[in-house]
């Protein structure tokens, strides 16, 4: 049965190879409405900010996350406020915050400073969870943005680090739906590495996704229960879709396509 699709967007991983002007490009000319955008402090200039708004606003497609905040131990990181203030001069609408700070009250203190820096940009700040991360469940997750009381706090839900936390879509009901600008969508076998295996998962998650259809994680269920058209960030990450496409514009439109064919199926 044919499915309504969200605004789709092309994740930033899916062309971990190429910069952000490319990425911009590719999506772009592969027929994209959005695209992620990947933020590293060691080579973003204001010439990088120029070149992606600009080309982003001349193909009409948004720029749907700026990613990606690592929260570590210790004080703020000044990176992590720059990552969001040059996801608002490009457009973005969220930015994704992933943890591995051990304490939970600097975790929590760190969100929401990120928050309100966020709120202030006109973007929301989202934080995912995984299994090679400290906060390593959608119950764990929840816990710490209830703590970080920061309304700006979105959650982002990927299925694959759903499954492999022990999760199912039916755990998103407890969860508050405006927790959920976006979320991201790829596909999986069921049952993956063994929970212990942490290099494995971080294998898993980098070079090992499927195609949506692909695979076997509940994704139907998973959109059922996210609110009506959450945008959704398509994280295919995978060393067989690079390897088979070099090409960004042309892995970018592969990419599109399947994804495409799966919500009219």
């Amino acid at each position: 049965m044919a499915r309504a699709a969200p605004l789709l967007s092309l994740a930033a991983g899916v062309l971990p190879e190429f910069s952000p002007e490319q990425t911009v490009a590719a999506a772009a000319a592969g027929g994209w409405p959005a695209t992620g955008i990947w933020y590293d402090p060691e080579t973003w200039t204001p010439a990088t900010t120029i070149e992606v708004r600009d080309r982003a606003a001349d193909a009409g497609i948004a720029i749907l996350d700026i990613e990606v905040i690592w929260l570590k131990p210790g004080t703020d990181d000044p990176a992590h406020f720059g990552a969001i203030d040059a996801g608002a001069e490009i457009g973005a609408r969220n930015v994704l915050i992933v943890s591995s700070e051990d304490d939970a009250g600097r975790a929590a203190a760190k969100l929401n400073r990120l928050g309100h820096h966020a709120a202030a940009a006109g973007m929301r700040a989202c934080l995912e969870f995984a299994a090679f991360t400290t906060v390593g469940s959608i119950a764990s997750a929840t816990a710490l943005l209830d703590a970080a009381d920061c309304d700006n706090l979105g959650l982002l839900i990927d299925p694959l680090h759903l499954a492999r936390t022990g999760g199912s879509p039916a755990d998103l009901s407890s969860v508050d739906p405006g927790r959920f600008p976006y979320a991201q969508f790829c596909d999986a076998p069921a049952r993956g590495p063994p929970p212990s295996d942490v290099p494995e998962i971080i294998r898993e998650a980098l070079d090992l996704r499927l195609m949506p259809g692909d695979g076997a994680l509940p994704l139907d269920d998973l959109l059922a229960a996210l609110p009506l058209a959450t945008p959704l960030s398509v994280e295919l990450r995978s060393a067989a879709l690079r390897n088979s496409h070099p090409d960004p514009t042309d892995r970018a439109q592969a990419l599109l396509a399947v994804t495409q064919r799966w919500f009219t199926a």
